[in-house]
């Protein structure tokens, strides 16, 4: 007999956990296969870029990440020094000031997985998680699919008892890995190459006198290049090593420490304890196809794979996740057509195009052989490796014009550091009801709903105030459209306030309705949704509309995505269809 289930889940990494996160939140009935006999107990990634801990805050899980993690704060570069072999030329920040109001750290995967799983029991009491569960086949019946209500998907998979199982779902996701079995069913490729060069990587524990052991650190020296990953805990850290005239297949752990010791000559480096290690060759490679029939949606390493010196490997398979989940969850809802899954592959097919070119740009810079025949120096490399800052960041996203994404030349004029299609940034904010100073991007949780934030001005100002009214008045009659008689008036378009008035002289009954709604339990009016961009009394001024580009004599009110995702319009006037 058939198992039926709503979504299936193929593989529990980074795009799969995240995706599962918004399906427990939105009560949609899934599943996750795993072909491991259990949790992830030690993952190779590491890097936790700025926007995957922005995505963890908007589920309500990054503090345990912050505390655990180790923070990346400055980037040492070393450099070629004749006989004296390697000497400090430059220190830099890590992340661009203003990037991000969230750091860059470094945390091992099996615990962000766990972090994610400990939020998804968290939500919704439990797991759907079979392990021992190797996926063989996955087929959709093209002619049922038509139809947005069928179980039109059937995969078949094996316990580890040799058990076969078939699963009946509307949907599937390929989060399986760079050999994903779900791919190979569908007989979907991989478009790509692979390079020559061959890089090892391993986790130790080391006695030395270099002194930048404890910094994100990239070594160029005559006999090859390094770079330095601070591990949590005060003691880990990884290397990746450059090797040179040797197939990955010959790398041993004797290969990797030796050439460790003469890079950092004339430091000393004693291993005195290894977690892991292994070598790998480069290899950049797309998907040809992201979906078959809208149906089965790859993910992760299953449809993109680089090399793992940006940090982008888990950090783009969990944006993939982040982007499919909450879209799969709108369509089975009903609060969406399916037409909207399109958007997933525009979206994140074309994201991945980027990253496999960033990555071919990225892997350059580190090779030896490159930057000779190039002539880049180490203060090129330097101004290089900084200014990439901002993608490996995972602040560069940009998805292009859908039916999701609206940009415009107004939305330019209206808030001139906001980018339509770019995630929404963050800026500090003071809330009206208990004057307490928090980031704006707090009271955007990923909980399905859209945010339609409205930058009103000085709401003093008798004009402001009556244009204030009637765009609120508007909005409450849209949110009243997609919103059920029997549901929390703010569950499904949300409205957040954000003026700028000397907050002391504002009264709460000069906030309109729509921004007071009445919900819960026991009916109560709810004030946590009015800000004011006014100084702090302990944390100063976090000058939001000045951060955004909004004039605050005419405002501007932007929507945003369920996953952050903007889009801006004025503030007088409120779309109501589209």
């Amino acid at each position: 007999m058939s198992e039926q289930v709503d979504v299936l889940i193929c593989g529990s990494g980074s795009a799969g956990l995240c995706a599962a996160m918004w399906l427990a939140r939105c009560g949609i009935n899934y599943k996750i296969l795993e072909r491991q006999s259990g949790p992830l107990k030690n993952g190779q990634a590491d890097g936790v870029q700025c926007r995957t801990v922005e995505i963890f805050e908007s589920f309500g899980i990054s503090e345990d990440m912050l505390k655990e993690a180790y923070h990346v704060l400055e980037i040492a570069f070393w450099s070629a020094a004749g006989k004296e072999g390697i000497q400090r030329t430059h220190y830099a920040a890590d992340l661009e000031p203003g990037i991000s109001h969230q750091p860059h750290v470094i945390l091992n995967q099996a615990r962000i997985n766990g972090l994610m799983i400990e939020g998804i029991q968290h939500s919704s009491g439990g797991l759907e998680m079979d392990y021992g569960m190797q996926v063989k086949t996955v087929e959709v019946d093209s002619v049922a699919a038509k139809d947005p209500t069928a179980y039109c998907v059937t995969t078949t998979a094996v316990t580890a008892d040799g058990i076969e199982k078939v699963f009946e779902s509307k949907y599937v996701l390929a989060c399986d890995g760079a050999h994903s079995a779900v791919r190979r069913s569908l007989g979907f490729n991989m478009i790509g190459d692979s390079s020559d060069a061959v890089w090892g990587v391993m986790d130790v524990y080391v006695r030395t006198d270099f002194p930048d052991m404890r910094k994100k650190a990239v070594l160029h020296s005559s006999v090859g290049n390094l770079m330095i990953i601070p591990r949590e805990g005060d003691y880990l850290v990884r290397f990746y090593i450059e090797l040179e005239g040797v197939a990955v297949k010959d790398v041993t752990f004797s290969t990797l420490e030796e050439q460790a010791r003469r890079i950092f000559s004339p430091y000393t480096v004693e291993i005195v304890d290894t977690v892991w290690w292994s070598a790998y060759s480069i290899g950049q490679r797309v998907a040809d196809f992201f979906t078959k029939e809208n149906r089965v949606f790859l993910t992760g390493d299953a449809c993109h794979t680089h090399s793992p010196k940006a940090g982008q490997g888990m950090n783009v398979s969990l944006q993939d996740g982040y982007n499919i989940g909450w879209k799969l969850a709108a369509v089975l809802r009903e609060q969406a057509p399916p037409t909207l899954l399109d958007t997933y592959v525009s979206e994140r097919q074309a994201t991945a195009h980027e990253l496999i070119e960033f990555d071919r740009f990225f892997t350059n810079l580190f090779s030896t052989s490159y930057r000779q025949e190039h002539g880049i120096t180490a203060d090129d490399f330097k101004n290089h490796f900084v200014r990439a800052g901002r993608y490996t960041a995972g602040q560069g996203v940009r998805y292009n014009k859908s039916v999701l994404v609206c940009p415009s030349a107004v939305a330019e004029t209206l808030a001139a550091h906001l980018t339509v299609g770019m995630r929404f940034p963050s800026a500090q904010v003071v809330r009206l009801s208990d004057a307490k100073a928090m980031q704006l991007i707090r009271a955007l949780p990923a909980d399905s709903r859209w945010h339609v934030l409205v930058f009103a001005g000085d709401i003093l100002d008798d004009q402001l105030a009556r244009r204030l009214s009637k765009t609120a008045s508007e909005l409450h009659a849209i949110a009243q459209r997609y919103t059920s008689n029997d549901a929390d008036a703010d569950s499904v378009i949300q409205g957040i306030l954000v003026i700028a008035s000397d907050r002391r002289k504002v009264e709460q009954e000069q906030v309109p309705a729509f921004f007071t709604p009445v919900v819960g339990k026991w009916k109560i009016k709810c004030h946590h949704k009015t800000f004011a961009d006014d100084r702090s009394y302990n944390s100063g001024h976090g000058h939001a509309y000045k951060s955004y580009g909004i004039d605050p004599k005419h405002g501007c009110l932007v929507v945003v995505r369920p996953d952050q995702c903007e889009y801006i319009s004025d503030c007088g006037i409120c779309p109501t269809d589209g």
